[in-house]
């Protein structure tokens, strides 16, 4: 399996997860859910980091901060560490509390810090926890509301400087209930932001593949999956949502080969989107390429400078 690329940098935003190993709770209680803040505290403070939210679930937390030095490795390295060491020494266990590393997605400030703050303080209103989010104590929510005191460590008026009044931030928050997931735009697993910021971080990046890195990760500005279904849709004059239609015979073929060729989906992925095995999006896959292409495909290609 892949391993994540770490992208440290002074003045990056990232929107952090981490989950119980094979699913399980990483907060038993309260005490356990008091001693991360703890620990988180601590770090935040150590590290010199902005914390803008932060919510703990109970098999998993999130949090959304900012690095003004790059030091992000060593702060979560050390937070997850010490919390499952003294997660074990409480409840008399050992091995593995976490699933594997924790996720780090790099995101464009400009556009999702506040989509993100909202974001992370409505997990417990999805997962059905609570109905409302004040009434989960275990996120960033009502202190950022003015429903309760915060902490010295949270970046509040960092966020509430945002809004005209707290009343403006509560409405704010409801109104993200039922929206699109800001996770349909992420790129290459671990991006979240515009053209010019995909650009940026590319400029970052090592010039040569790292190894056991996903290729995706490399190439933050390749088209994702959305990018590929609407540049299709406008080649071949079908509506986006009809792409994937198998009735659309050469606009749904061209799709399949691109979100393969193009966005580099992996084949399971682009067989489930499409709706078929992952043995027939190799038969289309290579059909395309022994056979004659179309105009609208080899515009397409053109457009992504790549040869079939």
């Amino acid at each position: 399996m892949a391993r994540p690329l770490r992208l440290e940098f002074a003045g990056a935003l990232y929107h952090l997860t981490a989950r119980g190993n094979a699913r399980q709770k990483i907060f038993l209680d309260e005490e356990d859910r008091r001693c991360f803040l703890e620990f988180l505290g601590k770090e935040v403070e150590q590290q010199g980091w902005l914390l803008y939210a932060y919510c703990l679930m109970d098999n998993h937390y999130h949090l959304l901060l900012e690095t003004p030095e790059p030091n992000l490795v060593a702060g979560m390295r050390r937070l997850n560490g010490v919390y499952t060491q003294a997660f074990n020494r409480r409840h008399r266990r050992i091995g593995h509390l976490l699933q594997g590393r924790y996720k780090a997605i790099l995101v464009d400030k400009d556009a999702y810090l506040l989509e993100l703050c909202r974001y992370i303080v409505l997990n417990p209103v999805r997962a059905k926890a609570v109905k409302q989010p004040a009434q989960w104590r275990w996120s960033s929510y009502a202190a950022t509301a003015g429903r309760a005191s915060a902490p010295p460590w949270l970046a509040l008026k960092a966020v509430q400087v945002l809004f005209a009044s707290r009343a403006a931030y509560e409405r704010f928050v409801a109104q993200g209930l039922g929206q699109e997931s800001p996770w349909v735009q992420l790129r290459g697993q671990i991006y979240l932001g515009g053209e010019e910021f995909l650009k940026r971080l590319e400029r970052r990046l090592p010039a040569r593949p790292v190894r056991g890195v996903a290729r995706s990760q490399l190439q933050p500005t390749r088209p994702n999956a959305q990018t590929i279904e609407a540049a299709v849709a406008r080649c071949y004059g079908v509506p986006v949502a009809n792409v994937l239609e198998r009735s659309n015979a050469d606009a749904y073929k061209a799709a399949v080969y691109l979100l393969r060729r193009v966005a580099n989906l992996p084949l399971a992925l682009v067989a489930k989107r499409a709706g078929v095995s992952p043995p027939r999006v190799s038969q289309i896959q290579a059909a395309i390429e022994r056979g004659k292409l179309d105009q609208p495909l080899k515009d397409l290609l053109e457009s992504y400078k790549v040869k079939a």
